[in-house]
């Protein structure tokens, strides 16, 4: 069996970072994708798909996305129900992602790596350090 999932959007908000009682770190945001195709009135339709990310994953997502930003996200589709205070099921969806891609830069054209405190430039390559 096989549960995996691709996706490529935005960030229709910044990333929701919570911790859970077990100091265990989680974050939501939602991805806007557009399909790939025109609906009859000739418009773009466009799917809002949450997304869920855990411990550093999740603390690297609520540092460095922000919304509007283009990210890809890969992990598995999960649905889950729960009863709400009306007494009816409700339904979830979500993608549990196990690894994010930061498709741009950040805002001001400086590089995400360039946030990282740790970040060091490399300037003084050479052709015997390219591995091709």
């Amino acid at each position: 069996m096989l549960n995996r999932t691709i996706l490529i959007g935005r960030l229709t908000k910044d990333p929701e970072l919570r911790y859970t009682p077990a100091g265990v770190a989680v974050t939501q945001f939602t991805l806007a994708v557009d399909r790939p195709f025109q609906n009859a009135r000739q418009e773009k339709e466009t799917d809002f798909i949450p997304i869920v990310t855990w411990r550093q994953l999740a603390e690297n997502c609520a540092n460095y996305l922000r919304k509007g930003r283009l990210a890809a996200a890969e992990g598995r589709l999960q649905v889950r129900s729960y009863d709400n205070s009306e007494g009816r099921k409700v339904y979830v969806t979500e993608v549990i992602a196990d690894n994010v891609r930061f498709l741009e830069s950040a805002s001001g054209g400086q590089n995400l790596e360039r946030q990282d405190p740790d970040y060091k430039p490399q300037t003084d390559l050479s052709d015997d350090d390219l591995p091709f």
